[in-house]
C-alpha cells in the first residue's frame, strides 16, 4: 500500500512508518473464488442481505464510493471509473487475480480467518494467505460446532460430551473461538453455568428437530461456558460480534452493555474475550475494555463501511480505550475489495487521529509510533499469542 494513498496528513516519518507496517488483520471472513454477476458483487459489498431498491444500486453507499475510488487504480484504472467499468475489468482479470492483487496491497502480514459457515464457494484461512502473500489462522465458530454436534448427537447425553469433544479438537489447530450469540441473546441477564440436568433436557429437545440456528437460552449459555473453558486450556481468546455486522440483529442484542453480566462472570478464569465491530456501541464498547482487564474491542467493519467517517469512528474510539485493548481488524467478508477498504481506513482514520494529537502536543512522536504498532500488529500477536 502506497503511502500517499494511505496517509492522508502530514506526519513525522517514524509515525508513517509504523501505520504502514504489516497489518494482522485479527478478524476477517473468507472472499469469494469465483466471478460474481453485479447484482451478487454489489449485496457483498453492505451488509443489508437484500438488492437494493429498483433503479438504485448499492454503490451508491460509502462503502461503494470507496471501491471505485482506492480499489480500482489496484485494478489498473482511474479512481472514481463507473461502476460498469469497475466490474468490466474485475470480470477480465478473473476472481483469482482480483484476490491477488487487493488482499496482496492491503499491507497485511498475517490473516485470521472466522470459519464459519460459507461453502466451497469461499477460501479458507489457508488460501487466504496464499492470495495475500501472508501467513494465516483460523478461527473456530462455535455455533457451527454445536450445529454439526446438534445434527449428529444420539441423546442428550452424549450432546454434551461430543460437543466438548469438538471443541476442544477444533481450538487445537485454531487461533481462537468466536461467537455471534451477543447479536441475538442480552447475554448479562443469567449468565451462570446451567446445570448439567438442565444442559441434558434442552439437548433432548433440539435434537428432536436441530434448528439452524441455536436459540435455546440453556444450550446457548452452556455452549459459551464449554467455549470458554476450552479457550482458558488452549491459552486462546474468545470474540464476540457485536454491533454492525448483522443483517437481523435481535432489538435487544449488539449492545455490548448488555454482555455485562457474561463479562464479569467469565473474567476469574483468565480468558481474554474480544468484542468484534462494535459501531455503533464503540464507545460502550471501550468503556468495558478500560475497566474489565480481560477485554479487548475492534471496530473492524465500521471503518470500511463508513469510509470517510471513518476518521470521527477512530477518533470516538480513541476517547477512552485503552491503546493496548484495541486490535485491527478489517472484518472483510465475501468480496477482497472489503479487506483491502478495512486496511486502507484503519490506516487513514488513525492517522487523523494521530495527527490531531500530535498538533495538540498531547502525545509525543514515540507515543504516537508506539501506539500505531501496539493497534495494528503487536496487541494481536500478544493476545493471540501468535
Amino acid at each position: 500500500m502506497r503511502s500517499d494513498d494511505a496517509l492522508p496528513v502530514e506526519l513525522p516519518d517514524t509515525v508513517r512508518e509504523a501505520l504502514l507496517a504489516p497489518l494482522i488483520d485479527h478478524h476477517c471472513h473468507g472472499v469469494r473464488r469465483d466471478d460474481l454477476a453485479r447484482g451478487r458483487f454489489e449485496m457483498l459489498l453492505t451488509q443489508a442481505g437484500t438488492p437494493a431498491p429498483p433503479g438504485t444500486t448499492h454503490f451508491d453507499t460509502p462503502a461503494g464510493a470507496a471501491v471505485r475510488r482506492w480499489c480500482a487504480p489496484v485494478l489498473d484504472l482511474d479512481p472514481h471509473v463507473p461502476p460498469a467499468v469497475y466490474l468490466a475489468r474485475r470480470a477480465e482479470l478473473g476472481a483469482a487475480e482480483v484476490n491477488r492483487r487487493l488482499l496482496g496491497a492491503a499491507g497485511i502480514t498475517t490473516f485470521l480467518v472466522d470459519g464459519g459457515p460459507g461453502g466451497p464457494d469461499l477460501l479458507s484461512a489457508e488460501e487466504m494467505g496464499h492470495a495475500g502473500g501472508a501467513s494465516a489462522g483460523e478461527i473456530v465458530t462455535i455455533e457451527q460446532v454445536e450445529l454439526d454436534v446438534a445434527r449428529t448427537a444420539a441423546s442428550g447425553v452424549s450432546y454434551i460430551s461430543t460437543l466438548t469433544q469438538q471443541l476442544v479438537s477444533r481450538a487445537a489447530r485454531a487461533a481462537g473461538l468466536t461467537s455471534s450469540a451477543a447479536y441475538r441473546q442480552g447475554l448479562g441477564r443469567d449468565p451462570a453455568r446451567p446445570s448439567r440436568g438442565s444442559v441434558i433436557a434442552a439437548a433432548t429437545r433440539r435434537l428432536a428437530g436441530p434448528a439452524e440456528r441455536l436459540t435455546d437460552p440453556v444450550l446457548l449459555r452452556h455452549l459459551l461456558w464449554v467455549a470458554a473453558d476450552v479457550a482458558r486450556e488452549r491459552n486462546r481468546p474468545l470474540r464476540f460480534h457485536i454491533g454492525y455486522g448483522d443483517s437481523a440483529p435481535d432489538p435487544h442484542g449488539g449492545d455490548p452493555s448488555l454482555m455485562i453480566g457474561f463479562l464479569r462472570a467469565v473474567q476469574p478464569i483468565g480468558v481474554p474475550v474480544i468484542l468484534l465491530h462494535c459501531y455503533p456501541f464503540h464507545r460502550q464498547a471501550a468503556y468495558l475494555a478500560g475497566v474489565l482487564p480481560h477485554v479487548y474491542v475492534d471496530v473492524g467493519l465500521a471503518l470500511s463501511c463508513t469510509a470517510v467517517g471513518s476518521a470521527a469512528v477512530m477518533g470516538e474510539l480513541l476517547e477512552l480505550v485503552p491503546f493496548h485493548k484495541q486490535l485491527f481488524g478489517s472484518g472483510g467478508h465475501g468480496v477482497a475489495e472489503t479487506c483491502h477498504l478495512g486496511a486502507l481506513y484503519y490506516r487513514r482514520s488513525l492517522a487523523r487521529a494521530l495527527s490531531l494529537r500530535l498538533a495538540a502536543d498531547e502525545w509525543s512522536v514515540p507515543d504516537a509510533a508506539r501506539v500505531a504498532h501496539m493497534i495494528g500488529s503487536g496487541n494481536a500477536r500478544r493476545v493471540y499469542r501468535l
